[in-house]
């Protein structure tokens, strides 16, 4: 029997048993609970993120393709936009100190730089990522040529990267991501309040990367920083700020397999959002309790808890703040969910749920890596649903 012939979960445990490592041991390599290797292996928790799978195969020391399944060659989702994305990775990798390009240029005042960072904000929260790659490199250049004297300098320079960050989070390319985010932390100088915005774009990308004991410790240092004095009685858009920074902790928290910490933090960030409400968007954070309940969903799925990440669905979703979210996080959340209907075993609610998100907001789910490989698990997985042939068909995945 082919190794092909395995699900993952199974294929991992046989190769940890080989490696003569016990399901602690594994775990704590891993950075992981053992409860987490022990329900990936059981099959009641999903093994579908690339990077926590490459990161499973460094430590089995094996390739990625044998866990995918060697006798069943994996088709690749394709990645869309490779060219726009190595050109805002160009982008990123100008240095001031190095750049010849555009010294003869005009500066851009930076009124008008406001603007360009305010539309590129606007374009991502609509999903609109193949527009949002083509503006980085210039929004990039023109936010690094801002003059030093500019009180809005370090704030546009913050956003353009952290919109940089995101987008390239949202394509896949956690390491141009990491880059973007950190390049967020360095030009935020000693603004304490700016530098943690970029830190939870930062937050987002080391989940990204798999290292979510370091997005928990980085997240909760940042969110302890700027913490009012009286708990809820700061200024509200510190307040979301912080709120912010403890969601991305406690899903940290959730894929690293940590139950307790989710509840902990998510418990946090509730009652910073119960004082706040939901309405304002804060340095482009969206932070209220429907954000919050979000969190609470996109948790549950990575802590193999499929019936709670569908009970807090359909919950948060008949509430009016729901439809009034950016369409970006409404289609990421039902990406969330279309994973919890899959680990539920069904495929019907979790095709109907992936064509909402792509009425919702397109590009989640066929330029998205994760949308794509969810679009090609539910397309082969029973009889297909209404509109996702179709859809298939479109980002050219069927057989």
């Amino acid at each position: 029997m082919g190794s092909g012939e395995f699900p993952i979960g199974r294929r991992m445990a046989r190769w940890r048993v080989r490696r003569r490592m016990s399901q602690q041991v594994f775990a704590d390599r891993l950075g992981k609970s053992k409860s987490w290797v022990d329900k990936v292996e059981r099959g009641v928790r999903a093994l579908d993120r690339m990077s926590v799978i490459q990161e499973v195969a460094g430590v089995l020391r094996i390739d990625p393709a044998v866990l995918l399944g060697e006798d069943t060659p994996a088709r690749p989702a394709a990645a869309p936009l490779v060219a726009e994305v190595d050109d805002t990775r160009a982008a990123l990798t100008r240095y001031a100190v190095f750049a010849t390009d555009g010294v003869d240029r005009p500066e851009v005042p930076a009124a008008e730089v406001g603007r360009q960072v305010e539309h590129a904000w606007l374009t991502y929260q609509h999903a609109g990522y193949p527009q949002v790659l083509r503006m980085l490199p210039r929004l990039l250049d023109v936010t690094r040529r801002l003059p030093a004297n500019e009180p809005t300098r370090s704030a546009l320079r913050v956003q353009a990267y952290r919109i940089a960050a995101s987008a390239l989070v949202k394509l896949g390319d956690a390491e141009g991501a990491w880059l973007a985010a950190d390049r967020a932390v360095a030009v935020a100088g000693d603004d304490p309040v700016l530098a943690a915005t970029a830190v939870v774009s930062l937050g987002e990308v080391l989940r990204a990367a798999g290292r979510g004991r370091l997005a928990v410790a980085t997240a909760v240092a940042a969110a302890h920083r700027i913490a009012p004095t009286v708990p809820g009685q700061g200024p509200p858009d510190v307040l979301a700020v912080c709120g912010s920074l403890l969601l991305q902790a406690a899903l940290a928290a959730a894929g690293r397999g940590d139950p307790r910490g989710v509840e902990e933090l998510i418990g946090q960030a509730t009652e910073i959002a119960v004082r706040l409400g939901d309405g304002e968007d804060h340095h482009q954070l969206a932070f209220g309790p429907t954000v919050v309940a979000l969190a609470r969903v996109a948790a549950a799925v990575e802590l193999g808890e499929p019936t709670e990440a569908v009970r807090g669905h359909e919950q948060v979703t008949g509430q009016a703040p729901w439809r009034r979210l950016p369409p970006e996080h409404r289609a990421a959340h039902l990406l969330d969910v279309t994973r919890a209907y899959l680990d539920l075993g069904d495929p019907a609610r979790a095709g109907r749920t992936l064509v909402e998100a792509d009425r919702t907001a397109p590009a989640e789910v066929r330029c998205r890596p994760v949308g794509r490989t969810l679009l090609t698990r539910v397309a082969g997985d029973g009889p297909t649903v209404a509109g996702v042939a179709r859809l298939a068909t479109l980002v050219d995945l069927t057989p």
